[in-house]
């Protein structure tokens, strides 16, 4: 794979933005980004008063990671080397302009059933009725493919006729003909989920590759 993500003219990557429009995707992630607060319950949730980006994955998925390099900060979404750390809606507010929502982590995260349901009902009930909510962003692991939860949250959301995007993570991990076969099964798996975008990002936060062209596609979103 080339070493040089963003500027891949495959079918699967998104068409390429001016460089105006580059330019104010820098611009706002290069101003400040702050923690708002983490929404435990829907009765916390901030006025819908900016567009908002969500962030959901499986709990290894590298979520906060992608968040951090997006923001250029290293600390500014929470990592670990435990799945499941994140609990709860968190809200980062974008240069006054959007809120960037890093979601519960879902797959095999450690936690009770008691808990695990807590967090779907908390997942479901957010994407199902956020009125701002622009564009949900369902990371994958580059290294493993689709896996069951995240096609059942593919379903949810086009029964809910929320939109959402496929994001390819660690994609620096991945050999050639191995990513070959994930991007086809992907492309294949796309065309049946009516709210999908028909294109897939491609990044890896450790090497900073695909992240200017998604730092665009976000703010595109505004």
């Amino acid at each position: 794979m080339s070493d040089d993500l963003k500027s891949q003219s495959s079918p699967e990557m998104p068409p390429e933005f001016s460089d105006e429009q580059h330019n104010d995707a820098r611009l706002l992630f290069a101003g400040p980004c702050d923690f708002v607060l983490g929404v435990a319950g829907l009765e916390q949730l901030p006025n819908a008063d900016r567009t908002e980006v969500a962030f959901a994955g499986r709990s290894n998925v590298g979520k906060s990671s992608l968040i951090n390099a997006l923001t250029g900060r290293n600390t500014l979404a929470r990592t670990s080397n435990t799945p499941g750390r994140t609990q709860q809606l968190n809200f980062f507010d974008l240069g006054g302009k959007l809120y960037l929502v890093d979601m519960p982590g879902y797959g095999y995260a450690k936690v009770s059933k008691t808990q695990r349901s807590e967090w779907n009902r908390l997942i479901n009930d957010y994407l199902r009725g956020r009125p701002n909510l622009r564009m949900v962003f369902i990371l994958i692991d580059g290294r493993h493919g689709l896996k069951e939860s995240d096609e059942n949250l593919m379903h949810m959301l086009d029964e809910a006729a929320v939109s959402y995007r496929v994001v390819l993570t660690k994609c620096d991990k991945s050999k050639k003909l191995e990513m070959e076969k994930i991007q086809a099964d992907l492309k294949a798996c796309l065309k049946k989920h009516g709210a999908a975008h028909p294109d897939f990002v491609q990044t890896s936060a450790l090497k900073n590759k695909g992240i200017e062209n998604f730092r665009t596609i976000i703010t595109a979103l505004q």
